[in-house]
C-alpha cells in the first residue's frame, strides 16, 4: 500500500484520482542521465520501494524520510513484504504517480532490473540503498562497505579464537544472507578475506536468505551436529541474532564470554540486539553499518536533479560516521558510494558514532522465531 510521508489533500481517493491529483512530471531522459532541472522544495516527490520492514530496513526508510523532510520534499513509500515481484509492481505504481526519482533496497538484486528498465523508459532516475542491482545500471547506490564489515567480523572471530587456542583455529558456522544479492556476497567475501588466511579455521557455510526462522533452524541443526563448534558468524545480527541465542539456549550451549564453552558470535549490522548482546557477554563483535546516514542519497538525488555530475573518488566529511567514503563505478555503470563501517567490540560498545547509540528511542522489530 502506498503511504505518504506528509499529508496530501485528495490522496485518499480512488487510485485513478490519486494518480491524477498527486502526479508530478517525471524528468526526461534515462535513469543514468536525468535531465537538469531545479529541484525546488515545493516540487519534489520521490518514491521509496522498501523490500520489507524487517531488521534495519525500517530505520533505512526513516533515514530517507528524515533527509527528504529537511529539504521539504515528500516521500511516497511502499512495502513489498519480501516479495520481489510485489516490489517491481510497487515501483510501477511509483512511476505512474510521476515521482521525480525512485529509491529502493532491492529484494532481488537481479530481478529489480525489470523495474529499472521501466523507470528508464519513463525518464525516472533510479537509486538504491544497501544493495546494488546486478545486470543493469542505475544512477547511484549508497551502501555500507559490506566487504569491510565482513572483514571486521572476521578479525574479531580470529582474535577470539586465538585467545582461546593460542592460534587461529576452530570450527565456525557462517549463516549467510541471500547470496543472490551483492550485500550477502560482500559480507561473505569480506569474512573469508580474513579467516581463509588460516587453514586451521574450518567454516561451515549455510544460506539463511535473511529469514530469521530459517537462520534459527540452521543454528539448531549445526550446533546439534557439531558439539565442538567454536563460533558463529551471522550476516545480519538484526535478523539472525535472537534466533541464534535461542538455539544455544534450547540446546544448553549458551555460555557467556569468558566462560568455558563460550561460542564466539560475530556479525554485521550493529543493531540494538547485537549491541546489547555484546554488552552482556552473549556476542563478541560486529561491523556496524552507518544506517542512520543511508538517507544522504537524497543529497545526491538533488545534485543530479540540478544537473550536477557524480564524480568518482574519496568523499570526506569531518565528523561523519561514514567518512571516509568512496565513489566508484561498477561493471554495470552504476556509481556506488561506499560508506565506512565501524568495528564494535566490548571495548568500544558505547561509541556514540554507532547508529544504535545515536537513537536510543528506535525500537527494532522483533524477528519472527
Amino acid at each position: 500500500m502506498l503511504q505518504r510521508s506528509m499529508a496530501v489533500m485528495g490522496c485518499l481517493l480512488l487510485v485513478a484520482v490519486l494518480i491524477a491529483s498527486c502526479t508530478t512530471v517525471a524528468p526526461q531522459g534515462g535513469a543514468t542521465e536525468p535531465a537538469a532541472q531545479e529541484a525546488s522544495a515545493a516540487a519534489v516527490t520521490i518514491g521509496f520501494a522498501a523490500p520489507a520492514l524487517y531488521g534495519g530496513q525500517q530505520f533505512i526508510q526513516q533515514s530517507l524520510v528524515n533527509n527528504a523532510t529537511v529539504k521539504n520534499w515528500e516521500v511516497v513509500t511502499t512495502n513489498a513484504d519480501a516479495d520481489p515481484q510485489k516490489q517491481n509492481n510497487d515501483i510501477d505504481s511509483l512511476i505512474a504517480l510521476g515521482v521525480k526519482a525512485i529509491v529502493t533496497v532491492p529484494e532481488d538484486s537481479a530481478g529489480i532490473c525489470t523495474a529499472v528498465e521501466k523507470a528508464k523508459a519513463a525518464g525516472v532516475p533510479f537509486y538504491t540503498i544497501d544493495r546494488s542491482p546486478q545486470g543493469c545500471g542505475i544512477n547511484m547506490t549508497v551502501l555500507s562497505d559490506n566487504r569491510l564489515a565482513g572483514q571486521q567480523a572476521g578479525e574479531v572471530m580470529v582474535d577470539e579464537l586465538t585467545k582461546r587456542y593460542g592460534e587461529p583455529k576452530g570450527k565456525v558456522l557462517e549463516i549467510t544472507g541471500n547470496l543472490s544479492q551483492n550485500v550477502g556476497q560482500l559480507r561473505r567475501d569480506g569474512f573469508h578475506d580474513i579467516v581463509d588466511q588460516y587453514p586451521n579455521i574450518e567454516v561451515i557455510q549455510k544460506v539463511g536468505d535473511w529469514d530469521a526462522a530459517k537462520g534459527q533452524q540452521i543454528a539448531i541443526d549445526v550446533l546439534t551436529a557439531n558439539p565442538d563448534l567454536d563460533g558463529i558468524y551471522i550476516h545480519s545480527d538484526n535478523v539472525y541474532g535472537p534466533g541464534t541465542k535461542a538455539a544455544m539456549d534450547q540446546l544448553g550451549r549458551y555460555f557467556a564470554r569468558g566462560e568455558e564453552g563460550h561460542i564466539v558470535i560475530t556479525g554485521v549490522d550493529g543493531g540494538p540486539w547485537m549491541l546489547e548482546a555484546i554488552l552482556n557477554g552473549i556476542a563478541d563483535g560486529t561491523g556496524s553499518q552507518p544506517v542512520s546516514d543511508f538517507g544522504i542519497v537524497v543529497s545526491w538525488i538533488e545534485k543530479e536533479l540540478n544537473g550536477e555530475t557524480i564524480e568518482e573518488g574519496e568523499v570526506v566529511q569531518e565528523g561523519a560516521t561514514w567518512s571516509p567514503a568512496k565513489i566508484v563505478t561498477n561493471g554495470d555503470g552504476t556509481k556506488e558510494l561506499f560508506l565506512a563501517t565501524t568495528k564494535v567490540t566490548a571495548e568500544n560498545i558505547n561509541n556514540p558514532v554507532i547508529w544504535t547509540n545515536m537513537d536510543k528511542n528506535f525500537v527494532m522489530p522483533t524477528p519472527v522465531p
